[in-house]
């Protein structure tokens, strides 16, 4: 059930507890190496992401599920502590969903998410916003159901493809941006096919490079900051989280994604996921010593 109140941004998606360990470098297939370091932290894409707007500056509702263990009651004070609405996360019968992460001293990742509750996610009963943000660590149809109904609502529907898997072009023809990595973005046929079934705007996300924008109009490069990167895990949920902050704060997209850019960069220079992104003093501060 909804609140009635309209938020900046509503997220469907998943909410993990995050293992992490730190290695020298990442194993390679039947491979162990030696970990330096463990610790626990909330994450997962949906909640990273929630996070990533609520600290950006917007009101952020979330739309999810956990289980009824001790991992849900982190993730709900992580909401509580950054004022996101939690009136629509449900309390599933399975176990509250993991991420094991390895992450090298190099800043580099690999990632095994166990789905738990967020299997359980249906994307139905949104509380209305101007910002929708989904991406696909929950069930396909929940994506889609949340998708149909903000853009019935005339919310901005913005789709984070990741994890990279083919996507049906129903769903697809459902969203105003579309957020993939150079991979993602080639599993979906390309740039000009996703402007093709109705997107108004493709970023293509590029890491250290920066990243790309592609509308109707032509590609656009959007800079990257200088930094130092030490945990790449939430650099791309900070950059989501934040980009769709602005947007429903009403800025056009190239400022938007200058914005997003400086976050998702933030994000990189501290360890964890949802520790490491960034508030928006922080991204402001950036943006002005550019």
């Amino acid at each position: 059930m909804s609140t009635g109140e309209h938020f900046d941004v509503c997220v469907v998606g998943s909410a993990n507890l995050d293992l992490v360990a730190t290695v020298d470098r990442l194993p390679g297939p039947g491979e162990t190496v030696s970990g330096s370091s463990f610790a626990e932290y909330p994450g997962g894409k949906g909640l990273n992401q929630a996070v990533a707007a609520a600290r950006a500056g917007a009101s952020v509702a979330f739309v999810g599920a956990v289980g009824a263990d001790a991992a849900a009651t982190t993730l709900l004070q992580v909401m509580a502590d950054d004022g996101i609405d939690a009136t629509n996360v449900a309390m599933a019968a399975v176990a509250t969903g993991r991420a094991l992460i390895g992450v090298s001293v190099a800043g580099e990742n690999s990632i095994i998410v166990v789905a738990g509750a967020n299997g359980t996610v249906t994307g139905h009963g949104l509380p209305p916003a101007a910002v929708l943000l989904v991406q696909l660590e929950v069930p396909l149809p929940a994506v889609q159901a949340a998708l149909a109904a903000a853009r019935a609502a005339g919310a901005i529907t913005v789709l984070n493809p990741a994890p990279a898997q083919p996507l049906d072009e129903a769903l697809l023809r459902l969203c105003d941006v579309v957020v993939p990595n150079e991979h993602e973005v080639q599993l979906l046929g390309g740039a000009a096919h996703l402007l093709a079934l109705g997107a108004n705007a493709v970023v293509v996300t590029l890491g250290s490079k920066g990243a790309e924008l592609h509308t109707a109009g032509g590609v656009a490069h959007v800079a990257p900051f200088a930094v130092t990167p030490v945990d790449t895990t939430a650099a791309g949920d900070s950059f989501c989280g934040a980009l769709c902050a602005r947007l429903a704060a009403g800025d056009e997209l190239p400022v938007a994604l200058r914005f997003a850019a400086a976050a998702g960069a933030l994000c990189t220079t501290r360890a964890g996921a949802v520790p490491s992104i960034p508030h928006r003093a922080e991204i402001q501060a950036l943006l002005s010593g550019a």
